[in-house]
C-alpha cells in the first residue's frame, strides 16, 4: 500500500501511558507526532470493560495522587476519584487487625496501641521508617543504601514476626512477589507515596486515567487498530502493509511487541497475576477497604462497589481478588473458599463474573535496580514504558517524558 503523504518528525508506537506522554511532550515541544496503536483504545494494560452493568477494570489496579507526574499531566477533580481506606485489613488466626493512618483518621489511633497490631519495638520502628520516608527530600531516598525489602525491614528494626503477619502480606500485591525480594529503594518510594498521596479510583474506572490522556492531545494524533509488525529504515511498516514514515520512532508498547520491534532490547522479567471479579448479594465488607491474608492465599481483596459505587449496579456487590500467577482448574473455587474465611460469610451464591490475566503487569525488581533507564536504542529509535523505570503510573509517564526529551534533544542536534 502507498505510505500516506504527510510525514510526522516522530512516530510512537503504543498508546499506553508512557506513549501519551511522550506524544504530549513531543507536541508541545514543536514537533509533528502521530501515534498508532494496535487495540481499539488507549490505555494499554490501563483498561477497563463494561460487563454485564459492571466496571470491570484489567487487573485490580489504583490510582496515587502522589505521583508528580500524574499531577502535573492530569485534572484530578475531573475523574471523579473516590478513596480506598486509608491503611488496610490483615485478616489473621485470631481476626481482624488494622493498620491504619492515624494522621489522616484520629479516631483509628487505639489500633495502633501495643498489643493490638504489634508490640512497642514494631511501631516505634513503623512510627521511624514512615517518618523517614514521608519527610525526607526524595533525592535521599532514591540513593540510600540498596538491598531487598526483606533485609532493609529488618535492618529498619521490624521482628520478624512483624514483617510476617504484616508487610509480606500486604507487599506481596504491591510487588507481585511474596518472598520481599523487590529492590529496598523502590519499597520506600512506595511507601512514600502511600504515606503523602491518596489510593483511590476514577468513578469511569481506571481506563479514565489514559483517557484522559490522549483527549489532551490534537484530534487525529492517535490511530487505533493499526498494528505495527516491523520497523524500516525510514520510519515502521504495519500488519497490512502500510509504511509509516517517520524521521524518529519511540517504541511505546508493552515488553512482548518492544522485543520483537527491537531485536536485542534487554527488559526484565515481569510478574503474571489473574484477578477474579465476582458479584455477591450484598457487600461483605461494608466499607472501602483493601483486605489481605495473613496466610497468603490471594493477594488482596476488595469490594470495589465500596469505593465507587458505580462499578456495580443497585442491588449488586462487585469484590475483586487477586492471586500471583495464572488462572488454573479450581484455583477460583480455592479461592473463594479463602474469602468465605476472610469475610466471614457464605460465598456459595456469589457468581464470577470475569476473570482477567495479566501476564506482564509488572516488571521484577530485585536489587540492584536502577530507578531510570535510558531510552535512545539506536539512532532515531527510543523506547520507553515501565520496563525503562520504576513498575508503576509514575515510572511509565516519567518513562515517556525522558523519552521526549532525549528524542528532543537527539533531534535538535541533527
Amino acid at each position: 500500500m502507498p505510505a500516506p503523504a504527510r510525514t510526522p518528525d516522530v512516530l510512537v508506537i503504543g498508546a499506553g501511558v508512557a506513549g501519551l506522554a511522550c506524544a504530549r511532550d513531543l507536541l508541545a515541544a514543536g514537533l509533528e507526532v502521530d501515534v498508532v496503536e494496535a487495540s481499539d483504545a488507549v490505555g494499554g494494560r490501563m483498561r477497563s470493560d463494561r460487563v454485564e452493568g459492571f466496571v470491570v477494570d484489567r487487573g485490580f489496579q489504583v490510582f496515587n495522587t502522589s505521583y508528580p507526574q500524574v499531577r502535573q499531566r492530569l485534572a484530578l477533580r475531573d475523574l471523579g476519584l473516590r478513596p480506598f481506606t486509608p491503611g488496610f485489613l490483615v485478616h489473621t488466626a485470631e481476626g481482624r487487625l488494622r493498620f491504619s493512618d492515624p494522621t489522616r483518621r484520629p479516631r483509628t489511633l487505639p489500633d495502633l496501641l501495643p498489643g493490638r497490631l504489634a508490640g512497642p519495638r514494631d511501631l516505634a520502628a513503623l512510627g521511624l521508617l514512615s517518618a523517614r520516608d514521608m519527610l525526607a527530600p526524595v533525592r535521599l531516598v532514591k540513593r540510600a543504601r540498596e538491598s531487598t525489602t526483606r533485609t532493609a525491614l529488618a535492618g529498619a528494626g521490624f521482628s520478624e514476626g512483624f514483617v510476617e503477619r504484616f508487610f509480606r502480606p500486604f507487599l506481596s500485591g504491591v510487588f507481585l512477589e511474596d518472598e520481599l525480594e523487590t529492590s529496598s529503594r523502590f519499597f520506600h518510594l512506595v511507601w512514600r507515596s502511600m504515606l503523602r498521596g491518596t489510593l483511590c479510583l476514577p468513578t469511569a474506572g481506571i481506563g479514565a486515567v489514559p483517557r484522559a490522556l490522549g483527549a489532551a492531545l490534537p484530534t487525529g494524533t492517535v490511530r487505533l487498530e493499526t498494528a505495527v509488525t516491523g520497523l524500516t529504515d525510514e520510519g515502521a511498516v504495519t500488519a497490512d502493509g502500510t509504511e509509516l514514515p517517520a524521521r524518529t520512532v519511540v517504541v511505546a508498547t508493552g515488553p512482548g511487541p518492544a522485543a520483537h520491534l527491537l531485536p536485542g532490547l534487554e527488559l526484565p522479567d515481569y510478574r503474571t497475576v489473574t484477578t477474579y471479579y465476582h458479584v455477591a448479594p450484598r457487600p461483605p465488607l461494608a466499607e472501602p477497604t483493601l483486605l489481605v491474608d495473613e496466610r497468603r492465599r490471594f493477594l488482596n481483596t476488595c469490594v470495589l462497589s465500596e469505593v465507587v459505587p458505580d462499578y456495580a449496579p443497585a442491588g449488586s456487590a462487585l469484590v475483586a481478588t487477586s492471586v500471583l500467577g495464572r488462572d488454573a482448574e479450581k484455583r477460583e473455587t480455592a479461592v473463594r473458599e479463602a474469602l468465605a474465611e476472610v469475610y466471614d460469610g457464605d460465598t456459595d451464591g456469589w457468581d464470577l463474573l470475569s476473570s482477567r490475566t495479566i501476564q506482564d503487569a509488572l516488571p521484577a525488581m530485585p536489587p540492584p535496580q536502577p530507578l531510570s533507564r535510558g531510552t535512545r536504542v539506536g539512532r532515531g529509535r527510543y523506547v520507553c514504558g515501565d520496563h525503562r523505570s520504576t513498575g508503576s503510573v509514575q515510572g511509565a509517564l516519567a518513562s515517556g517524558a525522558r523519552a521526549a526529551r532525549e528524542a528532543l534533544r537527539d533531534l535538535h542536534r541533527a
